[in-house]
């Protein structure tokens, strides 16, 4: 609950009920004019709502206090495992609590996977190759981890909103040709990757850049062009610039 909600909540449990009393509690940051604040808490407020009002600040009190009871032995279990959350915490979109249900699902030991690949496959963030006789059926994504995969594909969206990074590249180039649902699972495969990679060397996350893909594909991209304009009736050739 927002410090603003809470005040107005113990105002109407003291008796305080006049709107505009009220509408100056709230958070500066509300679009709503005070006016329409007034209009919306005018109301007639009881001995049984204020009852009510302390029962459920009660109930969120109690709440808040096993949060962060919780909070604080999950911080001491975690202590063994800071420098590996440290290191997971450095990939784009990815903070600690989120870095913290990664390690949780895949562990620190990256060894037992063999290889990046595997740790994909693993967790189920790979599409399946169902191919016979020619024909090719769903490539959708084997149930795995429902933890991992909502965690990752959750970074991923966060990831991707960071512009000039590898990550925002590979969706942007993916969602082009597959749409957004593939691209970000793809993005999500690729952090895991990387994570994977860091556990493994004992690394921070290292930015491939947002021209890794344009660098690599150079040459195909050059030659897709060249098709292109032949296919639309024109003969070029090509000379490198001078230096």
């Amino acid at each position: 609950m927002g410090l603003s909600g809470r005040k107005i909540i113990e105002a109407l449990i003291a008796g305080k009920s006049d709107p505009a009393t009220l509408a100056r509690l709230a958070d500066p940051r509300v679009k709503a004019s005070q006016q329409t604040l007034r209009q919306a808490l005018r109301g007639r407020v009881t001995g049984h709502h204020r009852f009510l009002l302390r029962l459920h600040l009660d109930q969120i009190d109690t709440l808040d206090l096993a949060i962060a009871k919780i909070d604080q032995e999950v911080e001491a279990g975690i202590a063994p495992f800071r420098t590996a959350v440290e290191q997971v915490s450095s990939t784009p979109g990815i903070k600690a609590l989120a870095a913290m249900q990664i390690l949780s699902e895949i562990g620190t030991d990256m060894s037992r996977f063999g290889s990046d690949a595997n740790l994909i496959s693993w967790a189920c963030i790979c599409p399946r190759s169902d191919e016979s006789a020619g024909k090719r059926r769903s490539t959708r994504i084997r149930k795995g981890s429902l933890w991992l995969k909502t965690t990752l594909v959750q970074c991923a969206w966060a990831a991707v909103r960071k512009k000039d990074t590898y990550l925002h590249a590979q969706f942007h180039r993916i969602k082009a040709r597959r749409g957004p649902k593939k691209a970000i699972v793809a993005v999500a495969a690729s952090i895991l990757t990387a994570i994977y990679h860091m556990l493994k060397d004992g690394t921070m996350y290292q930015d491939l850049g947002p021209n890794h893909f344009h660098a690599r594909n150079k040459e195909r991209q050059k030659n897709r062009l060249v098709k292109r304009l032949a296919d639309l009736g024109y003969a070029v050739e090509l000379a490198p610039l001078p230096n």
